[in-house]
Order: C-alpha cells, then structure tokens, then sequence
C-alpha cells in the first residue's frame, strides 16, 4: 500500500528558488503559474503534492489571494494541478515524463534534453536570405534610409479624417468577404494604374495584398514549382529574392546594364526560366530604366520559353523629368505580366497595402489562392485608401512628394559634390527616392554600412543586393526621400568621416 504524500508545503518546499518580479510586465498570477509548472515539470514538486491553500500562499508571498487563485485555476485547467474537495490542490498524478513527452518546454530541457527537429532547407534557405533592419532615426533622421517617404509631408489631417470615417462603417469591413480586397479599393486602383501607367485591367483581376511582399510571395506561390530556374536582376530588390526562396525557386542571377536586365548575358546561362523579376520603370538599386528595345525583347523572349514576368513597379510615381515609359503589362496585354505595386512607398511603411494584377484567365485562383495564405490586407485601412484615391487626395499629395523628393535629391548631389567627391562616385537618376553612389576605393561596402548604422545613417551597401559581387563595384545606396534638407550637409560630413577613417 502506497502512503500518500502529507504535504502543506512551505513556500520554500514546494517552489524552491522562487522570485516574483512586480516590476515587469508579466502579471503576478502568470509569474506564480510559470513557477509552479516549471517545478512540477523538473520533479522539483512530485505528483501528489498537495500544495499550500490559496490563502496560506497569498500571506506568504505577499500577494492577494484572488492572485494565487487565478494562478491555481490556469494549471488545473492545463492539468498540472487537481482541485478535490476535503482535499485540497494538488499536483496532477501524472509523471513529469508524461509531461515532457508533450513537448512542454522548460529551461532544463532546453540545455539537457532532446533538440527541436531541423528546419527544412527550403526555411533555412529563406532565413539565410536576410535583409538587415535598419536602425531607428538617429539625430539626422531617416538619413540615408533608402526606400522610405517622407513621413514630414504626409497629409496626416486628411487621412485620418478619412479613417475615421472608416471606423464609422466598420460593420462593411468587418468580415470575411473580401479577402482578395475590398471592390471599392479595387476598382479605385484599376481606374489609377490604367491612367497612370497604362496598365491593362479590371477591377476582377486585382488582388489587394498586405503589402508588396505578400503580392511577391503570393506569385511566387502560384507561379514556381520547386527547382524552377528564376532569373533576377544582379543586384536587385532582396524582398523578391526572398519570396522566390520561399517558393523554392532556382534564382540565375543576370546583370544589370545602362538598359535594364542584360539579356545576352542571360542567355548564355543557358538556364531557360519559368519565371523572370524585373523591376522595369526604375532598377532596385541601380536606378535604370529598361528601354522599350529591351522591354519587347524581354517579352518576346519570355513568349518563346513560355515563362512568366513578374513587374515590380514600386516606386514609379516619382519621376523628375519626363513621362515614365508604360508598363510591361501594358505592352504585353496583361497575358503572361503580372503587375505588382504598393503605397507603402507614397504612404508609410507600416500601411502595408499592395496590390497584385493577375492574367484575367488566372484572376479567379490568385482570389482562391489568398484564402489560404494569410496575405489579407486589414479592411479599415483599405477602406481609407479607397476614400482618399477616389477624392483626388492621392495625386494631389504624389505631385506634392515629386516636388519635394527632387528638391532632396538635387541637396544630396549637391552635398556629394561639395563634401564627397574624393570618395563618392555618385549615379545621378531622374526617377526615384535614392541614389546609388560607388566607392571610389574598393573598400568592403558591407562594412562600412555597419559601421554607419552604428552613427545612426542608415545607408544601403550594394554588395548586399548582388548575388554575384563580380556583377558590380561596392557602393552605398542613399535614400533621399525621408530626409529633411537641413539634415543632408552635415548627415553627408558624418558620412564622409566615417568613410575616410576606413
């Protein structure tokens, strides 16, 4: 016959080493439980224990008994613990190895017991392609920040007006109707893109994303089988390297030229592709602009190996001289281009609304595909956007910025010229919201973007973009955009100093 264990413990018994921090911001009552299922977990307290009443607990710690409680109910409902009546709590008659076996982690297992399963090659290939994040505004602000507008000279009163009315109506966005984006979000961004980039479309083929990268993942998805070669420009946007990683994609990475993507390059490869990414209107990071030659010869080559294009047209609102030329989509018809955008660029990062411009032959599954991915974007942003496209405000405030990002980019030439032009070889666009600038010594541009970040510049290196370093010199991708014209002379005199002490 097996005596039972008597046991009121102490605290010191029943939960050794026992500390509860008031100062932080997990609760007492989740402190406790952590406590007590940590020692249940390691043996510390067997099972059986019966374990201090409720009250006796609560005068020994210090703590309301309604605390203790609350911790008690959220192990009993976890299993950990046993109310019985006449007998108090007690630990569950469950071996601790029982416990273990369901995988519940404590900080011994962690150093003792059996390791996590590996990641497939697929995730540690997709972790591996990392994108370093930038460091938060230092005393210069967002400079050299690339790819980020100008928080300053946003229209705050007019959008928040309008997402307050978006509030009002949540009753119209708040369910599961639409997870390809709302019909008023879309048809505004149809009527947009066919104005203002020749794109050609209807509101059916236009899924609403959370954000360019969810439309590039999305694509990706639905476009690529494993293995599946995948030509990218070199350098270029290591968002959509990412995506097309996930899919499991085999990216050929193909130089960049004064043209846009070097397609006898390619060719040589002899690796035809399923899939090609370009970003057309305006290269990440080098900044050109593919030709019409080589747009049409792009086209037609994709027709001839039956691939894919995928347009990433992020940042062609904002061209200085001239008319952009059309979209790719445009000039193909919208049969084997698909048109990707987003206002994260106009707007603020954190909008996160793209949107994606599917074949209308294939427009149906890329709307069935979204259910499954997680890719809806919230609806009472969406509901905002709609509001302020269809009111003019959008291309009021994107003639605004075209103004503003000029007058910033021509202070930043300036400044180069004035305070850098011993170490900086800058390449001068009339499109866009940064500008790359080679190193005039082939010094490790990595390197020296670390070290920058460390002074609070957040500039880009272009050696992270390339997959093949032989493609380009090292250099430094300046975002222009987010800084404030006081802040570019002396954000450039750190920026030199920091150059010339490497």
């Amino acid at each position: 016959m097996t005596r039972e264990r008597p046991m009121t413990q102490s605290l010191a018994a029943a939960l050794p080493g026992l500390t509860l921090d008031r100062s932080s911001t997990l609760p007492l009552h989740a402190q406790l439980a952590q406590a007590l299922r940590s020692a249940i977990l390691t043996g510390q307290t067997p099972p059986g224990t019966r374990l201090p009443a409720t009250r006796s607990l609560a005068t020994e710690l210090g703590l309301g008994r309604n605390t203790v409680a609350d911790a008690y109910d959220q192990l009993i409902a976890e299993g950990y613990l046993e109310a019985r009546v006449g007998s108090g709590t007690r630990v569950a008659s469950i071996a601790p190895d029982a416990f273990l076996a369901t995988g519940a982690a404590t900080d011994a297992e962690d150093e003792t017991g059996t390791p996590s399963p590996p990641l497939s090659q697929r995730g540690r290939d997709l972790a591996g392609a990392v994108r370093p994040v930038p460091p938060p505004p230092g005393k210069f602000g967002y400079a050299f920040q690339p790819g980020v507008p100008a928080f300053d000279a946003f229209p705050y009163a007019s959008w928040t007006r309008l997402a307050a009315r978006a509030a009002k109506n949540m009753q119209a966005v708040g369910d599961y109707a639409h997870p390809d984006g709302l019909p008023a979000l879309r048809e505004a961004v149809a009527t947009h893109v066919k104005l203002a980039r020749g794109v050609v479309c209807d509101a059916d083929q236009i899924i609403i994303t959370a954000g360019a990268q969810a439309a590039l993942d999305l694509a990706a998805r639905m476009l690529v089988d494993t293995g599946d070669h995948t030509w990218i420009e070199d350098p270029g946007y290591g968002g959509a390297r990412g995506a097309l990683i996930g899919a499991g994609a085999s990216l050929v990475p193909v130089p960049v030229d004064e043209e846009g993507m070097d397609l006898a390059a390619a060719r040589k490869m002899r690796k035809r592709p399923r899939l090609i990414y370009v970003t057309p209107s305006h290269q990440f990071p080098l900044g050109v602009t593919m030709s019409l030659q080589r747009r049409l010869e792009l086209l037609e080559l994709a027709k001839d190996a039956d691939a894919w294009v995928i347009e990433d047209d992020y940042d062609s609102e904002y061209r200085y001289q001239g008319r952009p030329l059309s979209s790719l989509q445009g000039l193909d018809g919208g049969r084997r281009v698909l048109y990707i955008g987003t206002f994260s660029k106009t707007f603020f990062p954190s909008l996160r609304i793209g949107y994606l411009i599917a074949p209308k032959e294939h427009a149906q599954a890329f709307r069935q595909a979204i259910r499954n991915t997680g890719h809806t974007a919230p609806g009472l942003p969406q509901f905002a956007l709609a509001a302020f496209l269809e009111g003019g405000h959008y291309e009021a405030h994107a003639r605004r910025m075209r103004k503003l990002y000029d007058a910033r980019r021509q202070a930043l030439v300036s400044a180069i010229d004035d305070k850098a032009r011993d170490v900086l070889e800058p390449v001068i666009r009339e499109a866009g919201m940064q500008m790359p600038a080679f190193l005039r010594k082939r010094n490790d541009d990595m390197s020296i973007a670390a070290a920058l970040a460390e002074d609070g510049l957040a500039v880009g290196s272009l050696s992270r973009y390339t997959l093949d370093r032989r493609n380009l010199r090292p250099g430094l991708v300046l975002g222009f955009a987010a800084v404030e014209e006081r802040h570019i002379s002396p954000a450039m005199d750190q920026l030199v100093a920091r150059l010339k002490a490497s």
